[in-house]
């Protein structure tokens, strides 16, 4: 048993004059009457004053008493039992990474939140609290409804280092959880934008401060014949300096036998960004340290080998001697491939002539016709980037089967069925195509596409934000390991998988075994960008029962009854007597 409010239990004060009343007698004046029949019953009384006697109506004054217990009870709203007493508090943090940007006084803006909330959970009077954070996948940090102490340490041990996402679906599943009627405490570091939908029970409170900021806004690595390749892009965000020194540290790499170290001098500009390109021979891990500012996790990057996986091409038997050389003259000047070396876990491109059991097949069959123009592309398709058809003669047969990717009026020139078998519908002898730029265009396209379905991951570092690219074979059982635990991967094939929730490295694992890996870096722009971020509390449109007094508790009603049941039952026996 609890009160939410005890200073209701002083109406008990009440039992001591009404006790004393029915102790109290005073003498009455005789009265005479003719016959004792005319008293029902009959009643001693004082002889002379008042004075302490025993009362005779104990029936009456228990339900007297029991009339103010309850009335008591009912001003000092009582509750009874776990369900009465419960208190639930849902809470809402922003998971992005600004959370992490340090304010003035030193602290950060997620610490600060911390404190806020605890508050909250004390003013509020809450037993039970549910804590979510936003992402792009809502996460639960403590609950539902946890112990109040439990769910504050869960948010301590809390970091936000998301990418810059929509807080909608989260503050709606929390008003879910919060049930009709109820306040969601939302903490974050910006005001609500104009456009922004905020659901009409949420309370916003921003912590944040406008602030400039130096960051890395994008961070890529290139490996090809033992060199290193470094890109790095640097902005500034609203007030700061004009120029930095970046500090850059190459570890060894299987071929060096001590890493190097420099420090680079970028100028940055008032819009935009600038650009650094860096260069290293034999390097292992390679990372890059700006400034330290108000969010020194943009500032830091640890970038891995990331090495070019050459494409095995093998050509197989039945092509014309024109298609051969002109495919030979293609393998023999690409640096993505590799021709007659076979490379361990390299993907395998076989080429063949027309209805050959080949990857692409290259030729044509039936009635010959030769188009000069005009030709259509399939929107969209990545395997004609940049391939120009001015100045080509085309001479091609039959339609081959699968989705036409190119066309010359009624003919299909090029078409993919669904697996991903490639038909370019041509005769080489007596088109001038393999003379033209188009012709290692198309190719280099085919080869970059073989190699995105290479089992693993196509891109080895990505920003927060950017969607996961995986290959998987089927017939196997994936997990993708990464700072949050392990997940089975579904599907086979060139799968696509949902923006990483925080960055760190994730391994891509095949029946326990690590099969690739890749780096997901901590910058966002979006994120980096603290010009308008800032303090605000908006109150909820809708205050529900949080608004009460009584801290959103309604009064146990059972006291109410009990009272009237009381008087009743006293009205029913004075009567009688």
């Amino acid at each position: 048993m609890s009160f939410g409010f005890p200073w209701g239990l002083m109406a008990l004060g009440a039992l001591v004059p009404l006790v004393a009343a029915y102790f109290l007698r005073r003498r009455q004046k005789p009265v005479v009457v003719s016959a004792l029949f005319l008293w029902r019953t009959p009643r001693p009384r004082a002889e002379g004053g008042p004075r302490w006697e025993r009362f005779t109506r104990e029936a009456s004054l228990l339900l007297e008493a029991l009339a103010v217990l309850a009335a008591a009870l009912y001003l000092a709203d009582v509750r009874l039992g776990e369900a009465v007493r419960r208190r639930h508090l849902v809470l809402v943090v922003d998971g992005s990474l600004s959370m992490s940007a340090r304010t003035p006084d030193g602290k950060t803006v997620l610490e600060h939140v911390r404190t806020e909330a605890a508050k909250r959970v004390e003013t509020e009077g809450a037993t039970h609290v549910t804590v979510l954070a936003t992402g792009v996948a809502s996460q639960v940090i403590a609950g539902p409804e946890a112990d109040a102490s439990r769910a504050l340490g869960a948010l301590e041990s809390f970091e936000a280092r998301g990418p810059d996402h929509d807080v909608t679906a989260s503050l709606l599943w929390a008003q879910e959880l919060a049930g009709p009627g109820k306040r969601v405490h939302f903490f974050t570091d910006a005001p609500p934008s104009a456009d922004a939908t905020v659901p009409p029970s949420v309370r916003w409170t921003a912590l944040g401060r406008p602030q400039g900021n130096v960051a890395l806004v994008s961070a890529q690595r290139r490996d090809e014949g033992g060199r290193a390749t470094v890109t790095l892009r640097v902005a500034r965000f609203g007030a700061g300096p004009s120029e930095i020194e970046a500090r850059v540290r190459a570890a060894p790499g299987p071929g060096a036998r001590e890493g190097t170290e420099r420090t680079e001098r970028i100028t940055l500009p008032e819009e935009g960004a600038a650009t650094v390109r860096l260069t290293f021979r034999e390097a292992g891990d390679v990372e890059v340290f700006l400034p330290d500012d108000v969010l020194p996790e943009d500032g830091h990057v640890r970038l891995p080998p990331s090495p070019v996986m050459p494409v095995a091409v093998g050509l197989t038997e039945g092509l014309s001697s024109v298609s051969k050389q002109a495919l030979e003259r293609f393998l023999a000047v690409s640096p993505d491939v590799a021709h007659g070396t076979p490379v361990p876990g390299a993907p395998v491109l076989s080429v063949g002539p027309a209805r050959a059991e080949a990857r692409v097949t290259l030729g044509a069959e039936g009635t010959l016709r030769t188009f000069v123009g005009p030709f259509f592309t399939e929107k969209g398709s990545t395997l004609m980037d940049d391939v120009q058809l001015a100045g080509v003669r085309w001479t091609a047969g039959a339609n081959p089967p699968g989705r036409p990717l190119m066309t010359a009026g009624d003919a299909v020139l090029v078409s993919e069925e669904e697996g991903g078998r490639l038909h370019l519908n041509v005769d080489l002898a007596r088109s001038n195509l393999q003379r033209t730029t188009a012709w290692p265009v198309l190719l280099g396209n085919v080869v970059r596409e073989a190699r995105r379905l290479r089992e693993g991951f196509p891109r080895h570092q990505l920003n927060l934000g950017e969607a996961l690219s995986v290959v998987t074979e089927a017939g196997a059982r994936y997990a993708l390991k990464g700072p949050t635990g392990r997940k089975p991967v579904f599907g086979a094939g060139a799968l696509s998988l949902p923006a990483p929730t925080s960055p760190g490295r994730y391994v891509l694992e095949r029946e326990g075994r690590e099969v690739d890996s890749l780096e997901v870096l901590a910058l966002d722009a979006r994120e980096s960008d603290l010009r308008g971020r800032g303090s605000t509390d908006v109150a909820a449109k809708e205050a529900g029962q949080d608004s009460e007094g009584n801290g959103g508790h309604e009064r146990a009603r059972w006291p109410l009854v009990l009272l009237l049941a009381a008087l009743l039952a006293d009205f029913y026996v004075t009567r009688k007597a």
